[in-house]
């Protein structure tokens, strides 16, 4: 029981959310992700912030997670246009590559080159400092069409 206290204090201080399951007799606790409010998500695990015309983009909590630990982050040319729903880089762990799809449309105008030498920070801090473009947005309509928080949380309760 103690130890249940203490994994639940330890992950909440992480931000993850623990749900207890019982079953056979046995215990066992499911973390889920880290959904950041003010937030837009893309159902392919990539999320943007906006301010201003300008959108911070990278991946989920969810996603680094599904990942493992992230070895090398393929970064786009600053200036090349991206296209909400296309695929604008790559993150690779030692699991897997998955591309990374643009929740918006519009230029790179800057790149997180940290992540360069420290891919990892992906997985440290995927909402901070483990963004990955930001990027001039050239349609503000497209950010209706991505999931809010709340939205979020409930898609990724599926997986």
């Amino acid at each position: 029981m103690a130890l249940r206290a203490f994994g639940s204090l330890a992950l909440g201080k992480l931000g993850l959310q623990a749900q207890v399951m019982q079953f056979a007799g046995a215990t066992a606790m499911r973390t889920y992700a880290t959904v950041e409010k003010g937030y837009k998500y893309a159902p392919s695990h990539e999320w943007a912030k906006v301010d201003g015309d300008v959108a911070t983009v990278g991946i989920s909590d969810h996603a680094q997670g599904e990942l493992g630990d992230v070895v090398y982050v393929e970064l786009p040319d600053v200036g090349k246009a991206v296209k909400k729903g296309e695929t604008f880089g790559v993150v690779e762990s030692v699991k897997a590559a998955s591309d990374v799809y643009s929740p918006i449309s519009g230029e790179a105008v800057e790149v997180n080159s940290v992540l360069v030498d420290k891919p990892g920070t992906v997985n440290s801090s995927p909402f901070k400092e483990g963004w990955i473009i930001k990027v001039k947005l050239s349609n503000k309509g497209e950010l209706s069409s991505l999931l809010d928080s709340d939205a979020y949380a409930k898609e990724c309760e599926k997986h």
